[in-house]
C-alpha cells in the first residue's frame, strides 16, 4: 500500500487531483492496485519550513514555480533503487519541479506491509493479510 505525503503550500483542488491521478496511474502501470495507492496533501504554511535558518519561502523563485515541497514516500522494502528513482522522477514531474523550484526534499521510508494496518468493514487488517480481519484489542500483550 504505497503512501505518498506531500507537504507544500496547498495547490488548488484540481491540481491536487491531477497530481494524485498521475501518481496513481504511474503505480497502476507497475502492477499496483489503484485502490491501494494513498496520496495525502498537507497544507504547509509560510515560515514553517527552513533550510538552515532561512525560511524556504524566502528563497528566490519564479512566481509560477512550486515554492517548496517535502515529500515522504512509504513503499515496500522489496522496491529496488530503480523503482524509487523512477518514482522520485515521476513525483518531481507531477509537482512541476523546475530549476526555479528552490527546495524539494523527497524521502523514502521502506515500510513492510506487515507494519501497515487499514480499516475494512470497521476492523483493522494488516496490509499483508487483507482477507483476515484482526481481532479487536491486543491479544499479544
Amino acid at each position: 500500500m504505497p503512501t505518498i505525503t506531500i507537504d507544500t503550500p496547498a495547490p488548488r483542488p484540481a491540481r491536487r487531483r491531477a497530481i494524485a491521478v498521475r501518481l496513481t496511474r504511474w503505480f497502476a502501470d507497475r502492477g499496483v492496485d489503484p485502490a491501494h495507492v494513498v496520496i495525502r496533501f498537507v497544507d504547509t504554511g509560510a515560515d514553517t519550513v527552513f533550510t538552515g535558518a532561512v525560511p524556504v519561502d524566502a528563497l528566490v523563485r519564479d512566481a509560477d514555480a512550486l515554492p517548496f515541497a517535502s515529500v515522504t514516500c512509504c513503499v515496500g522494502p522489496d522496491r529496488d533503487e530503480w523503482f524509487r528513482a523512477d518514482l522520485a522522477d515521476e513525483i518531481a514531474a507531477a509537482l512541476r519541479v523546475t530549476e526555479q523550484t528552490p527546495f524539494v526534499h523527497l524521502e523514502f521510508r521502506p515500510t513492510a506491509p506487515s507494519l501497515v494496518y487499514f480499516a475494512r468493514r470497521g476492523r483493522l487488517v494488516r496490509a499483508d493479510q487483507p482477507g483476515s480481519p484482526q481481532k479487536q484489542g491486543n491479544q499479544n500483550r
